[in-house]
């Protein structure tokens, strides 16, 4: 069986041959070839035979014959397969789970766990699964807030892929690209580039442990998505198996495949095993502070002025703020963390232009390289090894819920008090923003599924976690999510009120019943606004029958499409 993949990750020539293979196969030429091997087959595969067949699928035999004679025969399957009687099954599935809400006995279980090493082996588990009538989710880091990469809510058995071992990184200086297996990380992605140069960077998030697969296909923002918008907008290519098993790039896929899967959840629509990026411009020096401020050094005011100001900074710079008890010394602070493109002093002078209330001095400013401010950001300082961003066991496993809004308005003072007043006396969450303007402000609404660009002021990202996973400790930080999040109603974006669908949220809804989309909008245009129609009706033209799906993905808009095409 040809592998339709080439090696090096950043080839994205498909050949139409190829393309189609799978669908036009001559079916006696296969039975005939396969025939002689059959024997030879079986016995290779018996150890994984011996224990598919005590799990609850119908017909193992069929189902390892598929597996074997889709991807490439070098493939050793007995190394790629776990049944939770396996003696890895519990740290494969727990290796990447980052919310342990989602550890518990009672959380359904994939029945099989399939760990591909090459694209052939994601090809036959789609087209395997498909045929055999067997649900999967796929999972790059297992950042999922909601866990539906690797989780269902439904007690029928799915089929885990994990893609942690598609994690290659290639770099192009001389034409600024990088091309990332899904797998890898946004750590690893970091420091890949940092190999090769110390004036290139990537716009995407703080977190380095997070999965680059579902990062970029949900949009992905970090410090410098005002200078250069989201990591989605700069994706130039990517590799994606469909629902018949085929490998897609660009050209093959069309542009409304690939618009869908920049911002619109990948996993919607096949699975995506690598992409193809614009790496951007940096300065050899970049700077970054952090200051804290108490409600007693008027962090209230602060925070008043930065939600006026933030937005309209100069692109080369970011000021995001976080709300929160600290641990230590149990009071509440407005952290105010910056990075600027260039040094101290440049910064310095931004800051007493624009906002010299907030008394930044020149002991508070750092000057570090690019991949230092990734260290730094992700809350370490840049005096820590650089390797630190290739540790994907880096994130503590933790008990969270996460939420999200968007401001279009400021805030009157008094909103502002009461949120202090709500973290300061429950003690059970946080708020960090973010803001927007800058590049953000120039790229229109239905370039990509992302939707929330200009007239945003900054988003919200709700955010509570806890250490103990019982009952009363869960009630208490679940309540006060939703309870701040029920408060900041008539302060936030409205009709639709919207959500960032990397923060994903399964308070908002969820595919229920017929999975429809009338039903789906509930939730969907929340998170991507106008843009929902259209992902929809892509999501018709490429599965239709609906094979990749969970929770919260994009229903196909079957009916719909046809009437447009007549």
């Amino acid at each position: 069986m040809i592998n339709l993949l080439m090696h090096d990750p950043c080839d994205m020539q498909t050949l139409s041959g190829n393309i189609t293979r799978l669908q036009e196969m001559d079916c006696h030429r296969q039975r005939t070839e396969m025939a002689p091997r059959s024997v030879h087959l079986l016995l290779s595969l018996l150890p994984c035979l011996s224990i598919l067949s005590a799990s609850s699928l119908p017909d193992p035999e069929s189902f390892l014959r598929c597996l074997s004679s889709t991807a490439s025969p070098a493939t050793d399957w007995s190394h790629l397969l776990y049944l939770p009687n396996s003696p890895s099954y519990f740290s494969l599935l727990n290796s990447s789970v980052q919310n342990l809400r989602f550890t518990s006995p009672e959380t359904p279980k994939p029945f099989l766990i399939i760990a591909p090493t090459d694209a052939s082996q994601v090809q036959a588990s789609v087209v395997c699964c498909r045929d055999h009538d067997l649900p999967i989710r796929v999972r790059s880091g297992g950042h999922d807030y909601e866990g539906l990469s690797y989780r269902s809510e439904k007690k029928s058995s799915f089929v885990l892929v994990d893609l942690a071992d598609l994690r290659s990184v290639s770099v192009d200086v001389e034409h600024a690209v990088a091309c990332v297996e899904a797998g890898a990380t946004v750590g690893e992605l970091y420091y890949r580039i940092a190999e090769h140069s110390k004036t290139l960077g990537f716009p995407a998030g703080v977190c380095p442990t997070v999965g680059v697969g579902g990062h970029l296909s949900g949009g992905g923002f970090g410090f410098l998505w005002r200078k250069y918008g989201l990591a989605a907008d700069n994706v130039l290519d990517a590799k994606v198996v469909d629902v018949n098993g085929r490998i897609l790039d660009r050209e093959s896929m069309g542009e409304d495949l690939f618009w869908a899967i920049r911002g619109g959840g990948g996993a919607s629509f096949g699975v995506i095993v690598s992409w193809k990026v614009r790496l951007v411009p940096v300065p050899a020096t970049v700077s970054m502070f952090t200051v804290h401020r108490t409600s007693e050094q008027g962090a209230i005011e602060l925070m008043n002025k930065w939600q006026n100001i933030a937005h309209l900074l100069h692109d080369d710079l970011l000021l995001r703020v976080n709300i929160a008890q600290t641990e230590g010394a149990k009071r509440v602070e407005a952290a105010f963390m910056s990075m600027f493109l260039g040094d101290c002093e440049g910064l310095l002078q931004h800051m007493a232009h624009r906002f010299p209330e907030l008394g930044v001095e020149r002991d508070d400013c750092r000057e570090m390289t690019w991949i230092e401010s990734a260290v730094y950001a992700a809350g370490h300082t840049n005096r820590e090894p650089l390797e630190i961003l290739m540790d994907r066991g880096l994130q503590p496993k933790i008990f969270n819920k996460g939420k999200s809004d968007y401001v279009t308005e400021p805030l009157p003072v008094t909103a502002w008090e009461a949120i202090w007043a709500r973290i300061s006396e429950e003690n059970a969450g946080s708020m960090r923003m973010d803001p927007c303007g800058g590049r953000m402000s120039g790229i229109a609404e239905s370039q990509t599924p992302y939707p929330h660009r200009k007239g945003n002021l900054f988003i919200i990202q709700y955010l509570s976690m806890w250490k103990d996973g019982g009952v009363a400790e869960s009630k208490q930080h679940l309540d006060w999510s939703r309870r701040m999040y029920r408060f900041m109603t008539p302060y936030v974006s409205k009709r639709p009120r919207a959500a960032y669908v990397n923060f994903r949220d399964l308070d908002l809804g969820k595919n229920e019943g017929s999975g429809s989309y009338s039903e789906a909008k509930v939730w969907g245009e929340k998170y991507f606004k106008n843009n929902f129609r259209r992902l929809a009706m892509v999501k018709g033209e490429v599965d239709p029958g609906n094979f990749f799906c969970h929770e919260q993905s994009i229903p196909p808009l079957v009916v719909e499409t046809q009437k447009m095409s007549q």
